[in-house]
């Protein structure tokens, strides 16, 4: 039982790990902690969602954005587009709403603060990433690893010792006695 529970935690530890740090790396794309409750039910504080690079003109109506609030500022917003526009210049316009606002937002997103669209949301691991500050958590990210890949090396020759134990223990049985 233990063993099956060890596995099973290496296991959620090492998917979160790829999930979080590897395939957004992998693929462009950039994971963000949301913080307010404005696309709630469908992405509540405290989850993370991973966008996607995605060009404005490849966004409709429906998709789920990230976009800065201002151009070149670090802030940003995850809502849902609904209503898109181009204007005389080619330059595409979002209308966005975050799912448990009753109005539009007022500013017109401009293709610009567009960041990419939301690829896929992981539950609940951006509350503990909001209480660490990025130095503490980059470290506490390489003990885990550390730690996971220690525990499953230490859980590997644990399993070799019993497997070369085993295999010793049947040998002898096969000898013949005097």
């Amino acid at each position: 039982m233990t063993t099956w529970l060890s596995w099973a935690v290496t296991a959620v530890g090492a998917l979160v790990l790829v999930v979080l740090v590897a395939v957004p790396r992998a693929t462009g794309s950039t994971p963000y902690v949301v913080l307010t409750g404005s696309m709630e039910p469908a992405i509540s504080p405290g989850d993370v969602v991973v966008v996607r690079p995605t060009p404005a003109e490849d966004l409709g109506v429906g998709s789920v954005v990230t976009y800065q609030l201002r151009s070149g500022r670090p802030e940003v917003v995850t809502h849902r587009v609904v209503g898109q526009g181009v204007a005389d210049d080619g330059e595409v316009s979002l209308w966005t709403r975050g799912d448990a606002n009753d109005a539009t937002d007022r500013e017109v997103v401009r293709e610009v603060q567009v960041r990419g669209e939301v690829w896929y949301v992981v539950p609940w691991v951006g509350h503990v990433t909001t209480v660490l500050d990025r130095g503490l958590r980059r470290a506490l990210t390489v003990a885990a690893a550390l730690a996971l890949f220690g525990y499953a090396a230490v859980m590997l020759r644990r399993g070799a010792r019993t497997a070369a134990h085993r295999r010793r223990g049947r040998h002898r049985e096969g000898v013949a006695r005097p």
